[in-house]
């Protein structure tokens, strides 16, 4: 046995070394069997379950303080700034100032990606081994994120929650997403997109129960360089819990329905 001494240390020292190591194996032990606790589907993650966000993403991704139509927050995108081509900045500036009436979502239109990932409503997955089925709450809509090696279109087209194609980086899932429509903002503070939008998602277990969403975005239109963000989504876990249809555009037709009978 190599006496403490030996090694050049004195008691308390090597003491310290020890117990180090000693959490270091404890730590890595601890993420080896937090991976191990992951649900899975024929070998990989399985993200099937209703999630949600807890941030205040959806309404400014950038930080911002207290205002009357928005909760103070740190913003989930990475470096803080999302950096808009100078004709971009002026109309997410006109976006702003026009938001109580000028977002998509007031008029119930579906979301879009990646907004209706934070967006504070609950979503839920239902996971194949061909592909993934995205439901939200909001409006309802539905997303597949197919994954199973498919391309994308090979002519340019435009879709409300883009074309998502997928694949496995270990028990990561990156998904790539394309073909956008430009009517959805990604925000409530107005910032936008074009068409030419390019998304690339990262999907992660933390743990068993918490996802680690990580998004790419990139638009030489209206971005000067690609930017990311970062939000955990939490898995609903109370009894009975699950989606209420929130067909919000249905609202304004209630009057007329049920139909009244004659009298």
């Amino acid at each position: 046995m190599l006496k403490r001494r030996s090694l050049g240390l004195e008691p308390h020292i090597a003491a310290m070394v020890a117990a180090s190591l000693l959490l270091a194996s404890v730590l890595l032990t601890g993420t080896a069997a937090a991976a191990d606790r992951i649900p899975r589907l024929n070998g990989k993650p399985d993200f099937s379950g209703i999630w949600q966000t807890t941030s205040a993403a959806d309404f400014d991704l950038e930080p911002h303080s207290t205002r009357k139509d928005a909760p103070p927050s740190a913003g989930i995108v990475v470096g803080n700034v999302i950096p808009y081509l100078p004709a971009a900045l002026e109309q997410k500036k006109k976006n702003f100032a026009a938001r109580d009436t000028g977002d998509p979502r007031l008029k119930c239109w579906t979301l879009g990606t990646p907004r209706g990932i934070y967006y504070p409503e609950p979503f839920q997955i239902l996971e194949r081994p061909e592909d993934l089925t995205v439901v939200f709450e909001f409006g309802h809509s539905v997303r597949t994120i197919h994954n199973n090696g498919t391309l994308h279109p090979t002519e340019k087209s435009q879709f409300w929650l883009g074309d998502s194609r997928g694949h496995w980086d270990g028990d990561t899932l990156v998904v790539d997403v394309t073909d956008f429509e430009d009517e959805t903002w990604l925000d409530r503070a107005g910032d936008f997109h074009s068409t030419d939008m390019h998304v690339i998602e990262r999907w992660k277990f933390l743990d068993a129960n918490t996802i680690d969403y990580q998004a790419t975005i990139e638009d030489p239109q209206v971005f000067s360089r690609p930017w990311a963000i970062e939000v955990f989504l939490y898995r609903h876990r109370e009894k009975d819990f699950q989606l209420i249809e929130n067909y919000c555009f249905t609202l304004d037709y209630d009057k007329y329905y049920p139909v009244p009978t004659a009298q």
